[in-house]
């Protein structure tokens, strides 16, 4: 059966940038050394989800033209702020681009 869905742009889009979260979240856990079966994960995954849910329904309704890039950075900035509210220490220098999205979030 063919991915009829796999031709809409807008599918294609979202596809990528779940492909490019995933992978800056393998890059993440991997420079913090952490196990992607550490039990803290769980959580925090629900919570970054959340946050970058309501993040990115924001950036959305603002109409504001969001690619790839930002949408993973935001993800990444959602993830980092839900790994440290879970005990997790993270470096500053590990993600740069806190301030950027600092006020889109609760």
């Amino acid at each position: 059966m063919q991915d009829e869905w796999g031709r809409d742009p807008s599918v294609r889009n979202i596809r990528r940038l779940f492909a490019s979260m995933e992978t800056a979240q393998t890059e993440l856990l991997d420079k913090l050394k952490l196990s992607p079966f550490d039990p803290r994960l769980r959580r925090a995954r629900e919570e970054a989800r959340a946050l970058f849910e309501r993040a990115w329904a924001e950036v959305a309704s603002k109409r504001r033209a969001a690619d790839e890039q930002e949408g993973c950075s935001l993800y990444l900035h959602c993830l980092v702020r839900s790994l440290r509210q879970s005990g997790i220490q993270i470096p500053d220098e590990a993600f740069t681009d806190q301030k950027r999205f600092e006020r889109l979030l609760p």
